[in-house]
C-alpha cells in the first residue's frame, strides 16, 4: 500500500532525512585512511542517540550494527569490521533514523585518497544517475520513469553493470514502504506517482558487471566480477513540478572539500 504524507508529515521526514545528513557530514570531516568502519559505526550510533533519535538498521531482521559500510566490491549491506580503510577505497555509508516515529534513510560514497580514474568516473556518473531520477519524480509520472533515467545515465551511456536484485523504496513511519523504486526499467511503466509521496531512491551502480551474490554472512552483497560499486541515495517527496529533497548532500560535500584525505575531484554538482 502507497501512503500519501500530509505537509506536516513531511516537514517530520525532512527532519529525519536532515539527520542522517548531518551524521554522514561527521563521518566527512574525519574519515581518513587507516581508520576502521567499526569506529565509524560507534560515531554514527552515538551521534543519532545525542539527537534524541534511534537508528533504524540495527536489529532489523538480525542486522547487528548501526549502518551499512560497504567497501570497493561490496555493493550494500556491508558489515562494518576493524581492518583500517586503505588510501584509494571507495566507502558508502548507508544510515537510518528513527526521529518523532519517522524514517530517514540514506547513502554517500566517499573516496579516501587517490583512486583510479575510471573509479573516480564511476563515483560521479552514479551520483549524476540520482539527480537524473529524481528530475522524473514528479507528480503524474510513474516509476518506471525515475527507473529508465538512472539506467539510461549509467548503462546505456557508460556502459555500467546496474543492480537488479536491490531497489529503492517507498518511506515513511516504516523504513521500506511501497512503491519499490528499481534502478532500470522503460517510461510510463510502474506505479504512478503522486504528491507528497516519498521515496527513497537509490542507485546502485557497478563498475563491471551487474551481476552480485551475497556473502555467508546473509547481508553483504559483492559485486560478482570483484570490481567496485557505488551506491548515493537520497529521500524525496514528489511534487507537482520538481521533487523536493528531503536529506540534503551539500553539507557533506562541504565536509569533504575540507578533509584532505577525501578526494573530491568527481563533483559536479551540489544538492
Amino acid at each position: 500500500m502507497i501512503h500519501i504524507k500530509s505537509e506536516e508529515e513531511v516537514q517530520c521526514m525532512k527532519e529525519s532525512a536532515m539527520l542522517v545528513s548531518k551524521t554522514l557530514t561527521e563521518v566527512a570531516k574525519i574519515l581518513k585512511p587507516g581508520m576502521t568502519t567499526v569506529y565509524l559505526n560507534e560515531l554514527c550510533k552515538t551521534f543519532v542517540y545525542d539527537h534524541k533519535a534511534t537508528t533504524s538498521f540495527y536489529q532489523y531482521r538480525g542486522f547487528p550494527f548501526h549502518i551499512c559500510a560497504s567497501v570497493n566490491d561490496v555493493v550494500v549491506h556491508g558489515f562494518p569490521n576493524n581492518e583500517g580503510l586503505k588510501n584509494g577505497d571507495i566507502l558508502s555509508i548507508d544510515l537510518g533514523v528513527v526521529l518523532n516515529g519517522w524514517h530517514g534513510d540514506h547513502a554517500y560514497t566517499f573516496i579516501i585518497g587517490e583512486a583510479p580514474s575510471e573509479v573516480i568516473q564511476l563515483v560521479r556518473v552514479t551520483k549524476e544517475s540520482l539527480f537524473k531520477g529524481i528530475e522524473k519524480a514528479i507528480t503524474g509520472n510513474r516509476v518506471g520513469d525515475i527507473a529508465y533515467a538512472i539506467q539510461d545515465h549509467t548503462e546505456k551511456k557508460y556502459g555500467y553493470g546496474v543492480v537488479r536484485e536491490l531497489v529503492g523504496h517507498g518511506l515513511g513511519k516504516q523504513m521500506h514502504e511501497d512503491p519499490q523504486v528499481p534502478n532500470y526499467g522503460r517510461r510510463g511503466n510502474g506505479a504512478k506517482l503522486k504528491t507528497n509521496m516519498v521515496l527513497a531512491i537509490e542507485p546502485m551502480i557497478n563498475l563491471g558487471e551487474k551481476e552480485v551474490f551475497t556473502d555467508d554472512d546473509g547481508w553483504t552483497v559483492r559485486t560478482r566480477d570483484g570490481k567496485p560499486s557505488v551506491h548515493f541515495e537520497h529521500d524525496v517527496c514528489i511534487k507537482k513540478d520538481k521533487a523536493l529533497i528531503l536529506s540534503d548532500y551539500s553539507i557533506i560535500e562541504e565536509a569533504e572539500k575540507q578533509n584532505p584525505e577525501l578526494n573530491t575531484s568527481y563533483m559536479l554538482r551540489s544538492n
